[in-house]
């Protein structure tokens, strides 16, 4: 097990601070971060933990997996790696309309 939490279904008002806050009680931990929208600035409701230790992550999963935050209910598990996304298709082509 790694020691990099997903967190989702974080409410919009969620910052950095607050994931801090709430991971604390499981452990050290080493980064916290909810991932913000760069144009507006806003949530976009999930961010990453790094736990100091596995131990201290698999607590943290158990511990807040399904508690209510906000009135919404947290998924918290092991962060998996970004998949490659397929590229972009789709919208403007390039060419001009007659019309």
């Amino acid at each position: 097990m790694g020691n990099r939490l997903y967190v989702g279904n974080l409410p919009y008002s969620f910052r950095d601070d607050d994931m801090h806050q709430a991971f604390s009680a499981y452990g050290s931990i080493a980064s916290a971060k909810v991932m913000m929208e760069r144009d507006t600035g806003r949530s976009k409701g999930f961010g990453f933990v790094e736990m100091s230790s596995d131990a201290e992550a698999q607590a943290a999963i158990e511990g807040l997996h399904g508690q209510s935050v906000g009135g919404r209910a947290l998924v918290v598990n092991e962060a998996r790696p970004m998949e490659p996304r397929p590229p972009r298709t789709g919208g403007f082509g390039g060419e001009r309309s007659r019309y």
